[in-house]
This record gives structure tokens, C-alpha cells and sequence, in this order.
């Protein structure tokens, strides 16, 4: 019998693809079954594609249309990426895509032009792979997959999770709108940009939703660093995973909380069914992504997405050899002590 687990998936750009090899390896390991999956940006991606093929053709349904959608996504890299290939690179044996140089370029350029200015059409070239691989309408009717996917309301700053059957194309777009690169998406009158600003991803969906009390949380952007930046784009670099990780250090805050009133006895008998012990389990990317940039999130060439693919392969399955025995028994991670820096008072 498989271990059922919910999957947690940030968003990362390109660095996505680290969690499709993540996906992978779960899939073709054959021993964990997912029942839900709440993503954001790339993360959405992944978990769309993942439900759509595992509606399709059960694990190797879902492995085949991931690999295929992220071979896509590379055929559309030329209109994906704000940042052309340089000559030069073409020659190089180096897999690591990053060029903090016309990174930098861009990143002022989207200071000085909006994209209602650069792409007045809002032409959205992930609209052309979402709907080739995913019929949003077959995906609703199927009942495999739980999903939630976030976005960030830009009327009112909160997070707004999107559940299976309200899931489209344009929330997709919404849980990837990065509002430098594209125009916010508008969806049922409220206006919508990327989920990882309030939720990335958002865990709440999993308590409420599923049955499992497992999540599985795969980090796309690294939460430590040891090395305290001292250049322009180091430092951008440190300021875009700290941004993007802080929703979800503050939903683990929240979940180790509600773990240790359960678990001391804080709660009346009568709250107690109301609140579940979660299940806490972690795939870092610290040693396996630490030698990428934000810059490199951009990249969509397709030696770099299958190098990233194939360290989230070996990440998973160094993860479950570590810890498959403890699935659906207890946490793998110490909450307070490898995300919570919380002194004693003394």
C-alpha cells in the first residue's frame, strides 16, 4: 500500500524544474501516492501538468507530460525569457546559465518600462504550453488530484487560493505574474500577480482539504546562504529568496504552533478535532541549487532545465532513503530548529 502524502511546491521560474525532477523521482519510486498538491508560479505549473498526466496515463502519464511540457517550455524560451543567449554561449560546456550582467541590465529596464509599455498585447507565451498540455475542463471533472494554487490579490495584498474546479489558464498565468515581466491577470473582476509574494507556497489548503497530515515541502529558493553578500547582484540575489520564502517560514511558524498545543494539551476536547498534528517533511535546495542566481531563474535552455531535473532527482532520492520509513509516522524536519530562529529569552 503507498504512502500518501500531500506535495508543496514554490515557485522559481525555470528553477521549477528541479521540482519536476523532485515530481519524477517520487513518481517513479512507485511507494508515495499524492493526494494533494498546492502550488505557486512555477510551482502551479508543475502541479497542473502533474494532475492533467496522472489524470491521463496514472505515474508515467504524469512523468511523460511533465517531460514534455518542459521541453516546451525550452522550444518557447526565446519569447520566454527577457534576456537573449549570448553567442558565446553557445560554445560553452558550462550547464549554469547565469548572467548577472544582463540580468542587471533588465532588471533596470522594467524600472523605466512597464509591461503595459513593452508588451501592450499582453502576448504570454506560457498561455501557448499550458494549453497545450492541460485541458483545464477534463482536469475539473477529474477527482485524482486536489489542487490549490496561490496568487496575490494586488487590490487587497492577500493570497488567494485557487481550488480544482476554479482552476483556468489565466489562474495559472496569475500564480506566475511576475508584474515587472507581465500585465496583472484579471480574473472574476479582482486583479492578480504572482502567489509568491503572500503564499509560496500556501500549506493552509493541505489541513483543511486532505486527509493526509503528510507534507512534503519542496524548496525551489534556498532559505540559508553562507556566505553574507557583498556585491550588487549577490545581495539582489539574497533579497529575492529571503522575499520569497517568507510566507512560508510564517505558515511553518503557524504549523509548529498548533504541532506543540496539540501535543502539550493546550487545546479543550472540544477544539481538538478541529486541528490536526501535521506531518512536516522537507526537500532543501541549498547544496543542489547553491551555485544558481535569480539571474538564472530566466534561463530556459534545455541542457540547463535537465541538469536542474536531474539534481532534483538525486535530492529525492537521497530524501527518500532517508525518510520513507518515517512517512505517515512523524515529522522529518525539527520546525523550530532548521526553519524557527527563535532565541530562548535569556
Amino acid at each position: 500500500m503507498k504512502k500518501i502524502v500531500n506535495l508543496a511546491l514554490q515557485g522559481g521560474g525555470a528553477h521549477g524544474a528541479f521540482a519536476w525532477g523532485v515530481i519524477d523521482r517520487i513518481l517513479e519510486d512507485g511507494r508515495i501516492g499524492i493526494e494533494g498538491v498546492s502550488g505557486t508560479s512555477a510551482g502551479s505549473m508543475n502541479a497542473v501538468v502533474y494532475a492533467y498526466g496522472n489524470m491521463l496515463g496514472g505515474a508515467d502519464g504524469a512523468r511523460e507530460q511533465l517531460h514534455n511540457f518542459w521541453k516546451r517550455i525550452s522550444e518557447l524560451g526565446s519569447t520566454l525569457s527577457p534576456m537573449p543567449k549570448m553567442p558565446w554561449e553557445s560554445f560553452s560546456l558550462s550547464k549554469s546559465t547565469d548572467n548577472p550582467l544582463l540580468f542587471n541590465m533588465f532588471e533596470s529596464f522594467t524600472r523605466l518600462m512597464s509591461p503595459y509599455q513593452f508588451n501592450p498585447f499582453n502576448f504570454h507565451p506560457l498561455k501557448i504550453a499550458l494549453n497545450e498540455f492541460v485541458d483545464f475542463d477534463r482536469l475539473h471533472a477529474c477527482e485524482c488530484s486536489k489542487l490549490f494554487l496561490s496568487a496575490t490579490n494586488v487590490r487587497t495584498g492577500k493570497v488567494k487560493v485557487f481550488i480544482n474546479k476554479e482552476i483556468t489558464t489565466d489562474v495559472v498565468l496569475a500564480s506566475a505574474c511576475l508584474p515587472f515581466l507581465f500585465q496583472a491577470v484579471e480574473i472574476g473582476g479582482e486583479h492578480y500577480w504572482d502567489g509568491g509574494y503572500m503564499g509560496n507556497p500556501s500549506l493552509f489548503p493541505l489541513f483543511y482539504h486532505t486527509d493526509s497530515r503528510d507534507i512534503v515541502v519542496v524548496h525551489i529558493n534556498p532559505i540559508e546562504r553562507n556566505k553574507v553578500p557583498t556585491k550588487a547582484p549577490e545581495i539582489f540575489n539574497r533579497v529575492n529568496e529571503i522575499t520569497f520564502n517568507a510566507s512560508l517560514l510564517k505558515e511553518l511558524r503557524a504549523v509548529a504552533f498548533v504541532n506543540k498545543m496539540l501535543d502539550e494539551g493546550w487545546l479543550k476536547d472540544e477544539h481538538k478535532d478541529k486541528l490536526k498534528h501535521m506531518l512536516v517533511h522537507s526537500i532543501r535546495a541549498e547544496k543542489a541549487m547553491c551555485d544558481l542566481s535569480v539571474a538564472s531563474k530566466f534561463s530556459t535552455e534545455w541542457k540547463f532545465l535537465l541538469d536542474l531535473r536531474d539534481r532534483g532527482r538525486a535530492v529525492a532520492q537521497e530524501w527518500i532513503e532517508e525518510n520513507f520509513k518515517a512517512i505517515n509516522k512523524r515529522s522529518t524536519v525539527d520546525l523550530y530548529c532548521e526553519f524557527l530562529d527563535i532565541g530562548d529569552g535569556n
